[in-house]
């Protein structure tokens, strides 16, 4: 691993570390009916939408929201590690360039033109962004010959993606995380560093 990898990965960890810390703060904050003068709960506080949803399921809600928000974060740095990694080899049209598989390059595209038969704002111009967690773990296991300077063992990337793909499950379809589970995710997201490391 170069030394420029090497300092993006430390920052990534930084950030992301420091990320957990400021959802454990609005734990506490939480928990004992306390504000330590953190502005971003107090803005979040003064938008009331849809006063009519019942008080238990916004704090179902803002109990999960913290769970979400290190999903997507982690999601989000996983689908650019391989959008970086492809480019690297193939260049520019790396989707293309036959490193995809075809079943996931045809889902995903397939998708992307649904939305566009709907006349909805697409979610993104990049095809990447159309393929389901599960085939992020196959994009890179797949082209192991590219992603085995990043990460310690294959097996480890399987296992800890598929586990990070069970979870993903209540949090993306709003059920709420069971006590285990969410120190799963947390074991999960650590994991899924170390393995870089």
């Amino acid at each position: 691993m170069s030394p420029k990898e090497t300092a993006e990965n430390t920052l990534k960890r930084f950030v992301f570390s420091n990320h957990l810390a400021e959802r454990e703060l609005d734990r506490i904050e939480a928990e004992n009916d306390i504000d330590l003068n953190r502005d971003h709960r107090r803005l979040a506080a003064e938008e009331d939408y849809y006063p009519q949803i019942e008080q238990s399921i916004r704090a179902e809600a803002a109990t999960m929201a913290p769970h979400y928000e290190v999903f997507y974060s982690l999601e989000r740095t996983i689908r650019g590690l391989i959008v970086d990694t492809l480019k690297a080899a193939e260049g520019e049209a790396w989707w293309a360039s036959g490193r995809v598989l075809p079943a996931i390059r045809s889902s995903a595209e397939a998708l992307q033109q649904a939305e566009i038969d709907k006349a909805v704002t697409p979610r993104s111009d990049h095809p990447i962004d159309y393929t389901t967690f599960g085939e992020l773990s196959q994009l890179m296991t797949s082209n192991w010959d590219l992603f085995d300077q990043t990460f310690s063992s294959k097996k480890a990337v399987e296992r800890v993606m598929a586990s990070l793909n069970t979870l993903r499950g209540p949090i993306a379809h709003c059920s709420p995380l069971a006590e285990d589970e969410i120190v799963r995710l947390r074991l999960s997201v650590r994991d899924w560093y170390r393995l870089q490391e």
